[in-house]
């Protein structure tokens, strides 16, 4: 059992912390929002941090599950940030989803402390985190990994570390990759199938046992159907996501006409009123086409 502190409470980080605590490990957590901290702490146990500093001090891991880029580097970066209360030989983990490119910088900063720095965004959504079954793609070196993986096991599936710095990141864009065209795939065939007359659940029952099957098709068609969109990822975040997909591919050269068209797509949810809503809303867009 290690002692590890968790940054960053929102609808994945809250439940992957506490499935450490559950686990045995000794478990600080800090949060922007420090009511949502105090509750996590009357419901799981554990210790409360005012600071990422704080929450690191004296923790061999180090988890965050934060927003963004700016946000990542807030809570590593400066004299109230994570690295400043971390031991030489500790692990830094960063579920959060965030280019490349800031994982890299963040990665070079961790060194110069000598500071492990794991990236190991995560795929399962809230139900995974819930569950403790979410899919880890992870970068880094070798021996960074093999530290946390056992530590990271408290909630995954599977975590498997895909090359170097970056390399986890980079596999978190192709996974969004695939949803994205998956979804629009999915609201394109109940869309046509209502269009057509047909029963849309018993489509669904027929198709998903061949070819066509997915996760996404297993388990969004039927609230999709419903006209039920108030769970899952979130369309805003989505968007985040696809958008440093799109600036990857724009350095790497990489063609994502498909991704390019979804994102818009998701553009129009968002004009919509649909940000807050989950990725399978692409359907209600398609519905209100006529």
């Amino acid at each position: 059992m290690a002692k590890v502190a968790f940054i960053g409470l929102g609808v994945m980080g809250y439940p992957m912390a506490g499935h450490l605590q559950s686990k045995g490990h000794d478990v600080t957590v800090y949060n922007r929002t420090t009511a949502k901290a105090e509750k996590w702490v009357a419901e799981h146990g554990g210790t409360l941090a005012l600071t990422p500093r704080e929450a690191a001090s004296g923790a061999e891991f180090v988890m965050a599950c934060v927003g963004n880029d700016d946000d990542l580097r807030g809570v590593c970066l400066g004299d109230d940030g994570a690295f400043s209360g971390m031991d030489a030989g500790s692990v830094f983990v960063d579920h959060t989803t965030v280019s490349a490119a800031v994982t890299r910088e963040l990665f070079a900063v961790a060194e110069q402390n000598d500071i492990g720095f794991v990236d190991a965004p995560v795929s399962g959504g809230q139900a995974g985190a819930e569950n403790g079954v979410l899919s880890v793609m992870c970068g880094g070196s070798q021996a960074h990994f093999d530290a946390a993986e056992p530590i990271i096991a408290a909630y995954a599936r599977i975590c498997r570390r895909i090359g170097d710095s970056g390399s986890g990141q980079l596999t978190k864009m192709c996974n969004q990759i695939a949803i994205a065209g998956l979804v629009q795939g999915l609201s394109e065939a109940l869309h046509f199938a209502e269009k057509s007359g047909l029963d849309g659940e018993a489509v669904v029952e027929v198709i998903s046992q061949g070819a066509a099957g997915s996760w996404q098709m297993s388990n969004r068609y039927k609230t999709m159907l419903e006209d039920h969109f108030e769970h899952g990822f979130a369309v805003d975040w989505m968007r985040k996501d696809l958008g440093i997909c799109l600036s990857t591919a724009d350095e790497n050269g990489a063609s994502l006409p498909v991704t390019a068209l979804v994102d818009q797509f998701y553009k129009d949810v968002q004009k919509m009123g649909g940000g807050r809503w989950d990725t399978s809303a692409l359907f209600k867009r398609m519905r209100n086409l006529g």
